[in-house]
């Protein structure tokens, strides 16, 4: 790895204190940029002060720090510092004591990293907190008591309590003072720790007989601004003499001790000697007080001097330990030493690793060395044993690099494949090079992200399929099937037809693909006799972006079926006509009648005909080739075989089933022709039966005719006679109008009313009210139409809006943030076959929480096929109601049920929407009747069953039996017609002639049943016009009485508001309007405007008072007249009281 370094010092200055910055920036080749910054507080700043523009002093954008996500790590550090993403700036997020965090360490820093995402930037910011003179120098205790021999000898050393300063460097404990000095001095001793070893030196012969006791102050300043100081009094007993001091038998004393040793281990042992003897000779040994508080970790034996671990040791809290001690003897003589422990580092702390940051899935299409992750790694061990290796699981395609020190990377070593593995465990294990060796690990769970590099594969290079001919349309064929490897989106098949032609006609007329499922179904029925394979080619495509597709070939292949029967060629049959063959009767054995020639358009073995006799007059007679379908004569032809020989042949295929046709072959036997003519004649049929029905058929038609023309002429004469008698009224001079003498107070005498009322009359379809707003007139009243009320008007009181309040409500904005919500998650609903397009099916609803705008829902039918044929030709949608429309009428038989969906979508900005599934089900009704299939009915010939008058009671005939003995009374040819129904409400029918001859042979009945021409196509065509005809007008016809009759009675009905009133209606001129120009126009204009609805019978309105007592009111029950009120005593009589006019419709 390769790093460039850039230095940079900025000075930034503020009010309150000076900030020296080193900049440190690593350009890294890796897709992480790492980079380094340093900055220099002082404690106790307060809460939310400014440290520094981090985002200046880096070179970083402000949008950079959003986008990326930037956040501070500081590790096991409390969190004293905070980043502002706006601002780009680092603020005092809690008042930092440097005392507290970091006590006598120095330098005293937070190491912090800032780390920015996509890309991964890691920048590692050290903030130095420096001290302030915030602490005084103290002492343990604040009073220190000796005796002393007054024998003591000059230059004798006792011992002083150090005192304390948490702060460093300047701000710590620089001097001490002792006042009085008369007999001691102050001596100081700098020791290895930066502590001053402070002693009291005897310089003056102390005499207890002068002066028994003597009180000292020793005094410890820093070298603050300002200066702060801490005391501690000393008091002196002098005693007898004592002549000798302990002396310690080194000066310094070195010990070792390996780290998390168990209390009770003994460190060291300390002597001291002294000269004199007895009790002054007894020597105890103690531990002097220090900065730190070594009581808790050491205790000397007084008597001893064996020093024993009675706290626990943390190499990497301390590595070295002084403890100053001194020996006192029991006549207050002292000799102080110290004893330097140095710690042993131990491994006991593994690894311990931390996330920084790390992604949780990567594009598949990554290149490689792109970062994935990032680790901090801290071993607070000491050299080996805090010397650290990381690395990651075998196999996978990502390695760990060290990119800074303590730091590592995770990053991809080659081009990832989301489809040979779609999610990486990577267990990254840190292990340091203590013994035994200590580790830690970590797992990051990684998911590869799909990116649609993989087009759909189909199961096989190309497809055949075969499908029998004269298929249901809609049939489904096969199915084609492409696998995507990709994911989710990326691996949605899609399937679609290419565009390529059949025999000149677009492929997709004769199949379509499910998009979807990729069933590939047939769009019509297939004949094996017009096309009998035909190929096309079918995409797969996915759904990424770009999409991807690959194309495959499909073969249909039409497999023949027995669909077409034998058709004769010859001989030819032709409607009822006769086809002969003659046979002389000297005819030999063998003799050749003729061939029956007949062909079948089937291939393969569905066209292989044979031919049978299946009928004939006399089957010792002829006999039918069966594979070349010749008629031959089996025995001499003699003298009693009859003229007239029918001969029914069938040619059958061998197809499964197998179909035939038959012909009949009519052979003559004769030598003749007139012979053969005599015999084969014409004989009556229906003739008369048709000729009568025609006949009546006409004449109904004449009558319904002339009565409807007689209809037209009625009507058009009275309307005529109408209008000529209405335009009498209309052009007289004078109107004629019902009213009676009004009584209106005219105080001018001009006729006219003392005040102008402008009014409208609004009203609603099938209303019978009317809402009235007016002017304002001479009173300060407004009236309007209250329009719950019967149609009089109410006073509105002047009241003030809730808008015009002062303390009006806030109104809260809704914010599209609700999608429609259907209330079941799915429907099913059910429809009638044969319905009428434009039916309403049944209704969805969907609602939405939002408001106004938001929470309008519009309903969208979703594109989709049924049947290859769009879903919007079977149903719509209403966009506002979501009710479901049938576009087209349903055919149970041909489609029984579908499904579609309906997107319900807000009128939001972007809209929200949901979906849900619907599906119709139709059911049957009783729309197909029955189909007979035997007998069948063919044109006009005669199809007859034989009876032979033999037959007993209950004869089966197909059956249709006998209820009686036939006798020979009974007529040879016997017609029955039979109705076949079913069990539908309501039911449907059909009939079936069924002929039946009543003889004992065959030639009997020929004689009956001929199969000749006659005119009954002619007839039928006949019949069927002369009724269509028929229908019409008589249609026309009760059409035309229904709309008199109803014009007739709705006239009746607005006849009697008129015509049954209580009061006359007399033809009346207006008398007293004054008419000043002679023109018949009154002197003032009165504007007034009317607006009435369909089927309104009156209107209510309310008026303000007028300048007369009187009040003329229309009475609703009346035929439009006045009536005068008479000035009585009445609400009407208050001074507000409303003038109320009624007005009735005409």
């Amino acid at each position: 790895m390769d790093y460039s370094f850039v230095e940079m010092r900025l000075d930034c200055t503020d009010k309150t204190m000076k900030r020296q910055v080193l900049l440190l920036i690593f350009v890294v080749s890796l897709t992480a940029v790492f980079g380094q910054v340093s900055y220099s507080i002082p404690e106790e700043m307060e809460k939310g002060s400014l440290v520094c523009n981090l985002a200046q002093d880096l070179g970083l954008d402000f949008k950079r720090l959003k986008s990326g996500r930037a956040r501070l790590h500081s590790g096991d550090s409390a969190e004293y510092i905070e980043l502002n993403r706006e601002r780009g700036v680092l603020l005092i997020k809690e008042r930092i004591d440097r005392e507290t965090l970091c006590g006598e360490t120095t330098p005293c820093a937070l190491h912090l990293q800032m780390i920015l995402e996509n890309p991964m930037e890691l920048f590692r910011i050290t903030v130095e907190i420096t001290d302030i003179n915030d602490n005084a120098p103290s002492f343990a205790s604040s009073e220190k008591r000796f005796e002393i021999s007054e024998s003591a000898v000059i230059g004798s050393k006792f011992v002083l309590d150090q005192a304390v300063d948490a702060d460093i460097g300047t701000n710590d404990l620089q001097s001490y003072s002792l006042n009085p000095t008369n007999n001691f001095a102050l001596k100081l001793e700098n020791q290895a720790d930066g502590s001053k070893k402070v002693e009291m030196v005897l310089q003056k012969p102390l005499d207890r007989e002068h002066q028994e006791q003597i009180s000292l102050l020793l005094t410890a300043v820093d070298g603050g601004q300002p200066r702060m100081s801490g005391t501690m009094q000393i008091t002196v007993n002098v005693l007898d003499a004592n002549d000798n001091a302990p002396v310690f038998t080194q000066s310094v004393y070195k010990a070792t001790i390996t780290e998390n040793s168990q209390r009770g281990t003994s460190v060291i042992t300390v002597s001291a000697s002294d000269k004199d003897g007895g009790s002054n000779g007894e020597i105890s040994y103690a531990i002097s007080n220090s900065k730190r508080r070594l009581s808790d970790l050491f205790q000397i034996d007084r008597k001893t001097g064996e020093v024993i671990l009675i706290g626990e040791i943390d190499y990497e809290k301390v590595k070295l330990f002084q403890i100053n001690i001194e020996a006192i003897d029991n006549g207050g003589l002292s000799d102080s030493s110290k004893i330097l422990i140095d710690v042993t580092d131990v491994n006991d702390n593994g690894p311990q690793l931390k996330i920084l940051s790390k992604s949780d899935s990567i594009l598949e299409d990554s290149p490689e060395n792109t970062v994935i992750a990032m680790l901090s790694v801290n071993d607070p061990d000491s050299e080996r044993n805090g010397e650290v290796k990381c690395k990651i699981n075998d196999d996978i395609p990502f390695k760990i690099q060290n990119t800074m020190n303590g730091f590592y990377s995770l990053v991809t070593e080659v081009a990832l494949d989301r489809e040979v593995a779609s999610q990486y465990n990577i267990t990254v294990t840190c292990s340091d090079e203590g013994v035994p060796s200590l580790s830690s690990s970590v797992t990051l769970t990684l998911q590869i992200s799909d990116v649609n590099d993989n087009a759909p594969v189909f199961e096989m290079s190309s497809y055949e399929a075969y499908i029998v001919e004269n298929n249901t349309p809609g049939l489904s064929i096969f199915t084609v099937k492409a696998t995507d490897a990709d994911w989710n989106q990326n691996a949605r098949v899609s399937y679609i037809l290419e565009d390529s032609s059949v025999n000149g006609v677009p492929v997709s007329s004769y199949v379509s693909v499910s998009a979807d499922s990729g069933v590939i179904h047939a769009v019509r029925s297939f004949d094996y006799e017009q096309i009998k394979d035909f190929h096309f080619r079918v995409k797969a495509q996915d759904g990424g972006s770009p999409p991807l597709s690959s194309n495959v070939t499909v073969k249909i292949m039409i497999q023949d079926q027995n669909d077409n029967p034998p058709q004769v060629l010859y001989p030819v049959q032709t409607g009822g006509s006769v086809v002969a063959e003659m046979v002389p009767r000297s005819a030999d054995v063998g003799y050749l009648v003729t061939k029956v020639v007949a062909v079948d358009v089937d291939s393969g073995q569905n066209a292989w005909l044979s031919y049978k006799l299946q009928k004939a007059t006399d089957r010792a007679l002829f006999e039918v080739g069966l594979q070349n379908g010749e008629i031959r004569t089996i025995r001499q032809v003699t003298d009693k075989d009859a003229v007239k020989q029918r001969l029914t042949v069938i040619v059958e295929d061998n197809g499964q089933p197998s179909r035939s046709a038959t012909v009949i072959v009519n052979v003559a036997v004769a030598d003749s022709f007139p012979e053969v003519l005599s015999e084969f004649t014409d004989f009556p049929h229906d003739k008369e039966y048709n000729d009568n029905l025609t006949f009546y058929l006409v004449l109904a038609l004449a009558v319904v005719s002339f009565l409807f023309i007689t209809c037209l002429v009625v009507i058009i004469s009275v309307k005529i006679y109408r209008w000529r008698q209405s335009r009498v009224l209309y052009h007289s001079s004078l109107p004629v109008i019902p009213y009676y003498p009004p009584r209106y107070s005219d105080t001018l005498g001009t006729g006219t009313l003392p005040h102008v009322y402008n009014y409208e009359v609004c009203r609603t379809t099938d209303s019978r009210k009317s809402d009235c707003k007016f002017g304002r007139a001479g009173s300060q009243n407004v009236l309007i139409m209250d329009p719950s009320s019967t149609g009089t008007m109410q006073r509105l009181q002047s009241e003030k809006s809730i808008l015009d309040e002062p303390d009006s409500p806030l109104e809260i904005s809704d914010v599209n943030d609700n999608a429609p919500v259907f209330e079941r998650s799915s429907y099913e609903a059910y429809i009638v076959e044969n319905n009428t397009p434009g039916l309403s099916i049944f209704t969805v609803k969907a609602t939405d929480a939002d408001w106004n705008q938001n929470a309008r829902v519009s309903y969208i039918l979703e594109d989709s096929s049924v049947n290859g044929v769009p879903v919007s030709s079977y149903v719509s949608v209403s966009a506002d109601s979501g009710v479901i429309h049938a576009v087209r009428s349903f055919d149970y038989e041909q489609i029984k049920d579908f499904h579609f969906r309906v997107k319900a979508q807000d009128g939001g900005s972007p809209p929200l929407s949901s979906n849900v599934t619907v599906k119709i089900m139709i059911q049957d009704q009783n729309d197909n009747p029955p189909q007979v299939l035997y007998p069948v009915q063919t044109g006009g010939s005669v199809v007859a069953e034989m009876v032979p008058r033999s037959a007993d009671v209950g004869y089966l005939n197909g059956e249709i039996r006998t209820i009686r003995q036939v006798t020979d009374k009974d007529a040879v040819k016997q017609r029955l017609t039979v109705i076949v129904e079913d069990n539908g409400q309501p039911s449907r029918s059909a009939t079936v002639i069924v002929n039946v001859a009543v003889a004992d042979s065959f030639p009997e009945v020929l004689s009956e049943f001929t199969d000749f021409p006659h005119d009954k196509e002619y007839n039928d065509n006949l019949t069927f016009y002369l009724v269509l005809a028929l229908a019409v007008v008589s249609f026309l016809f009760i059409t035309c009485l229904v709309v008199i009759i109803s014009v007739k009675i709705y006239r009746w009905r607005q006849s009697r508001v008129l015509y049954h009133s209580s009061l006359p209606v007399i033809p009346y001129y207006p008398p007293r309007y004054s008419d000043t120009l002679g023109t018949g126009t009154l002197p003032h204009v009165y504007n007034y405007e009317v607006c009435r609805t369909t089927d309104s019978r009156k209107s209510d309105c309310k008026f303000g008072r007028a300048g007369s007592q009187n009040v003329l009111i229309m009475d609703p029950s009346s035929t439009g007249t006045m009536q005068r009120l008479q000035s009585e005593k009445s609400i009407l009589d208050e001074p507000d009281s409303p003038l109320e006019v009624r007005m009735i419709q005409f």
